[in-house]
């Protein structure tokens, strides 16, 4: 019943916000506002005077110029500490720092001082760089990674965050792991929490091109922050407020795999209403990561718009909306196997034609969010959004043709699966002396609807399940309850429909505290989950940090306890799967609702600047989570589920090294060395089988990864010259659990192990016994013997551990393998991208061309992110791509 009321409560409260707001909005969210008034010393107002606002760390840099009555104002501003420089001719430059911390408006006197003479001023950045926050982050403007050089157009929000922030192992179509876990990243845009997955193939993200600045924290967050806290990030989007003269840009590209694209955003506005819109559409010959470096089946496209309206109704109240709808397309990419259906025609369907699997993702989002200024100290926040992904799969037209090998594909499947998540949220935010305290509340309500046809393509299937001669079924087995659903012999599909909501509410005080060199984050947070399990969490959030002003050293520790809540998609069929009789045959079940997760995580920082030069920011990390969330896949088709294990420890170093711009360089490298150990048994989901051979409890997922760093340098000799953008992305690799491997001793985990002559042997099949198909040894890179296997010639079934190579995977050596302590990897590779841009090709005063080109795996690096992931199979990284984009600015 309580929950009955707090449902009608939340429709009645976005039905009250949704028309008010539509008559618009102002800058509202997690950014405030500088403003104040430049006079000369007599206290006279000084018009025309230059006021600048930068972060030499993030690479925010905005000039205004006061007006006739010396104001200037800076909306929309990224919480953050900034330079804030005002010079004007015949005054000297004065410069002040200015802690952007919360959405309480910052008002300043600024007072030049008289200097004979003076025509111009050279703006440097601080050499006071650090922050004193307890909490370590990595905060990126808008001005840095527009020359950032990304792999993925389509989820380049995720991309960017790979690319510019620590701690992250990447993975294939733009999935981004955060701090040891699996995607556990949770966005605030504008005040609005998204906790539900982010990537290609789960839903559509926020286009870049509409935010304006990104702050990343990687774990141990304030008390403001819940869901799933592994890494959260924070987009401040882009705003028209104040925009009076018109401002904006069309774009145009061309590429490798006839990836195309189209992009226009504008923005207008006046002191009192903004409007900000960004469109864009592309379509490419490889949307996703394949199984092969060689391109199958991977046409996608996307179109998006999203738009910002800010409306300033009075001095005390303002409004903001945020619009946004996004649709994308894409085909299931397909292996040598499924392209020349190999296993059909070998089983004796017949010539079936391809593979022909498909995904159609649609996002539509609304927020709403209104501003009280209560007092000079005091601003209130109210917000709702109402955010819906459609998600549909659909198998081939001739469904014979989706049957793939066994551990990939045996069964043809369908899905039309929604999530619509409606929410309300408020917080008032009071400063007061050294104290910035911030409470809110929060509830949001999150309708799943499932909806799946199966049926099974694999002739063999049955028969290994007790069937005898003729497709008779022996009773009581498995076979009697699977076979009116084998296409093979005569029977139709199978469906599993279900439907549930998912209640969540929170509240939570915090006190950002300032006192000398002592910062401390003190905070209280209180999580209700009500869904088809219960949680509930009491969660102390505790920060400290002390700041050495003479060395520039920032030392701080922070401890955060979460509430991790459950992964949604497939939720329904992850939790309630086994209840079916037809798939509790298909796969082994754990008969439980998955359970929040509850979480210890500790972090202990540095961040040390060396003078103006560079500022190094990096942290120890430990976590320990009670039900810790991983992914699998329904049977053998592509559909994955959450599932939850006992318990996971996951240790890590995390850092960052920036390079403020000096004489047209700046750049940045960011490192991260996460374990990811797991540990047995499942405590939820459907189940999986662990690795027979498996020696201990504890073992290593398929994205834990000893090292990966990001080194990005970027140079432009001034501003009316080209500039150039470099990365060097290194990574050792992700486990690769699915290699053969030789061992017989106590800690080995090795069930393929075995001897030919006597001497020691592996046998060609993951560690369930299935055999690799010809293709899948070739997409490792497996030899045996100096031969290498091809997509149609196999190796031996079974291979001398002397004469056994990969020239894609590091292998553990003989005996020494171990699921836990030395797992097969990915083998590291090293990928470069690098961007070309010319922001002013013509050298036009008004409404400049220009032009960018950008190479994707400038060498053309041939290597794999994953091998037969219990995740998302295998994935190799893009070969090397060309594109070119030309932009008309106004």
């Amino acid at each position: 019943m309580m929950f009955r009321r707090i449902h009608f409560s939340l429709l009645l409260s976005l039905a009250f916000l949704m028309p008010v707001s539509m008559s618009g909005l102002a800058q509202t969210g997690a950014s405030g506002t500088v403003s104040g008034v430049v006079t000369d010393p007599t206290g006279a107002v000084v018009p025309g005077a230059s006021v600048t606002l930068q972060n030499p760390v993030s690479g925010l840099n905005r000039t205004v110029k006061t007006d006739a009555m010396g104001q200037f104002n800076f909306a929309n501003v990224p919480f953050n500490r900034y330079d804030l420089q005002a010079s004007a001719k015949g005054f000297s430059l004065n410069t002040q720092t200015v802690e952007v911390q919360s959405t309480v408006a910052i008002s300043l006197k600024v007072t030049l001082t008289v200097v004979g003479g003076s025509d111009t001023v050279t703006v440097e950045a601080s050499s006071d760089m650090v922050e004193s926050d307890p909490v370590g982050h990595t905060d990126v403007d808008r001005d840095s990674f527009e020359k950032i050089p990304l792999e993925s157009t389509t989820s380049s929000l995720t991309s960017m965050v790979t690319m510019s922030a620590p701690g992250i192992s990447a993975d294939s179509n733009g999935m981004a792991h955060g701090m040891g876990d699996h995607a556990s990243n949770s966005f605030s845009v504008d005040g609005q929490s998204i906790t539900d997955q982010q990537s290609k193939t789960f839903s559509n993200q926020i286009p870049l091109d509409s935010v304006q600045s990104i702050e990343v924290i990687p774990g141990a967050p304030p008390a403001e922050y819940g869901g799933k806290t592994s890494l959260v990030i924070v987009a401040t989007t882009r705003s028209g407020l104040g925009q009076t003269t018109p401002q904006g840009e069309i774009t145009s590209s061309y590429g490798s795999f006839g990836s195309s694209s189209v992009g226009a955003n504008f923005a207008i506005g006046t002191a009192k209403w903004g409007n900000f819109v960004s469109l864009g559409g592309s379509n490419s010959g490889r949307f996703l990561d394949g199984p092969e470096y060689k391109v199958f089946h991977d046409k996608g496209n996307e179109e998006n718009i999203f738009n910002r309206m800010d409306y300033q109704q009075d001095a005390n109240n303002s409004w903001r909306l945020n619009l946004g709808y996004t649709r994308s397309w894409f085909q299931t990419p397909n292996s040598y196997d499924t392209q020349n259906a190999t296993q059909a025609i070998a089983d004796g369907l017949g010539n079936v034609g391809p593979a022909d699997q498909r995904a159609q993702i649609v996002t539509v989002n609304v927020a709403p969010t209104w501003t009280r200024i209560v007092s000079p100290t005091t601003v209130l926040n109210v917000g709702g959004a109402l955010r819906r992904d459609d998600f549909h799969y659909y198998p081939s037209g001739n469904p014979l043709a989706d049957l793939g090998p066994v551990n990939l594909q045996q069964e043809t499947i369908g899905q039309n699966r929604t999530l619509m998540n409606a929410a309300v949220h408020s917080d008032l935010t009071h400063t007061r002396g050294i104290h910035n305290i911030k409470l809110g509340v929060s509830y949001q309500q999150t309708f799943l609807d499932e909806s799946d046809r199966l049926a099974i393509v694999d002739p063999k299937l049955i028969g290994n399940l007790g069937c005898e001669a003729g497709g008779v079924a022996t009773p009581g087995t498995a076979c009697e309850t699977l076979l009116p659903y084998d296409l093979t012999q005569g029977g139709g599909y199978y469906s599993f429909r279900g439907h549930t909501d998912i209640k969540e509410g929170a509240a939570y005080i915090q006190d950002a505290i300032t006192a000398g060199p002592w910062s401390a984050n003190l905070g209280l947070r209180g999580d209700l989950y009500n869904g088809l399990a219960k949680g509930r969490q009491l969660e102390p959030r505790v920060g400290v940090s002390y700041q050495v002003k003479r060395t520039g050293t920032v030392l701080r520790l922070s401890y955060a306890r979460t509430l991790e809540s459950p992964f949604n998609e497939n939720l329904i069929l992850a939790s309630r799967g086994c209840d079916s009789a037809v798939i509790a045959a298909l796969i082994p079940c754990v008969s439980a609702p998955n359970q929040p997760g509850l979480r210890n995580d500790f972090h202990a920082g540095l961040q040390q600047s060396f003078g103006r030069w560079a500022v190094f920011s990096g942290d120890y990390v430990w976590k320990y989570t009670h039900n810790a969330y991983d992914f699998s896949v329904l049977g053998a088709t592509p559909i994955t589920f959450p599932i939850g294990w006992h318990n996971s420890k996951i240790p890590g170093l995390d850092g960052r090294l920036s390079f403020p711009e000096h004489k047209g360089f700046s750049g940045q490298v960011v490192f991260s060395s996460v374990a990811a150990r797991f540990f047995t048994p499942q405590t939820s989901g459907l189940g999986t089988v662990p690795n027979p051979g498996a020696t201990s409890s504890a073992f290593r997922i398929d994205h834990d990864e000893k090292f990966n760093e990001t080194a990005h340098v970027q140079y432009q000799p001034t501003k009316k010259l080209p500039w150039l953008g470099f990365n060097w992305r290194f990574d050792s690799g992700q486990v690769a659990g699915a290699s053969p491997c030789y061992g017989t001793g106590a800690g080995n985990d090795c069930p393929q192990s075995t001897t030919v002559d006597g001497a020691p042997a592996v046998l060609m099949q993951d560690p369930y016994g299935n055999p690799f198909t010809a293709d899948q040894e070739f997409q490792a890179g497996f030899m045996c013997n100096g031969q290498r296997a091809t997509p149609t010639v196999a190796l031996p079934s079974v291979c001398p551990v002397a004469e056994f190579r990969s020239s894609l995977i590091s292998l553990a050596a003989p005996g020494r393998q171990n699921d836990d302590k030395n797992p097969a990897r990915i083998a590291p590779r090293n990928l470069f991208d690098l961007e070309l841009g010319d922001d002013n090709l013509f050298h036009k005063e008004k409404h400049p061309i220009s032009l960018h080109v950008t190479v994707v795996n400038l060498a053309n690096k041939y290597a794999l992110y994953n091998f037969l992931s219990t995740f998302s199979g295998t994935h190799y990284v893009s070969p090397r791509s060309l594109t070119a984009e030309v932009g008309f600015h106004f």
